[in-house]
């Protein structure tokens, strides 16, 4: 088991490994869908983006609400192929690492490399379980689109596997029994 305190540099990024179990802890924004497009669409026409992409961390999620303050509840990862035609950019923009299930497509996968980035997942599924791992979160932009907003979570020993690391090893090509 490999720990990650803080936003995962590319120092840290290049010794992760496809396949390895990480313990995180530091912060995280989520973005869904809706939340990429407007995120790209700033980025096209050169406006401030309202979150810092540098070695930052998305997970693609949509946290239900909760009745703790500062808390959400279910918050487990969404299909992440849903955000790969934005996912190139972002990566150029600095995103440093993506949460989300489920396999990702060549391009992504290239860009990934190209950008020294991780891809983790997280278990789907596992919602609620995810939520107690987080330890504070609230919506820092796009507050209309409700639980698609993007969030700033802080989350404390969050389990992932890095499914695509910095080199463009990737565990899905494993699955396939591609070498």
């Amino acid at each position: 088991m490999y720990r990650i305190i803080g936003r995962p540099t590319k120092e840290i990024r290049r010794y992760l490994k496809a396949g390895q179990n990480v313990l995180y802890t530091g912060s995280i924004y989520t973005a869904r869908d809706q939340a990429h497009k407007r995120l790209l669409d700033a980025i096209k026409k050169k406006k401030k983006l309202p979150i810092d992409l540098k070695d930052a961390i998305i997970y693609y999620t949509g946290p239900t609400p909760s009745r703790r303050k500062n808390r959400v509840g279910s918050a487990g990862p969404t299909t992440s192929s849903r955000m790969d035609k934005f996912t190139p950019e972002l990566l150029r923009h600095g995103v440093a690492a993506l949460i989300g299930k489920g396999d990702r497509s060549l391009e992504v996968v290239k860009a990934i490399k190209k950008n020294h980035a991780v891809y983790f997942v997280a278990v789907g599924g596992a919602g609620a379980y995810l939520s107690e791992r987080i330890i504070h979160a609230y919506p820092v932009c796009y507050k209309d689109l409700g639980s698609e907003a993007i969030f700033h979570m802080d989350v404390e020993d969050f389990p992932l596997i890095v499914a695509v690391d910095a080199h463009g090893n990737n565990i899905f090509d494993n699955l396939r029994g591609v070498k």
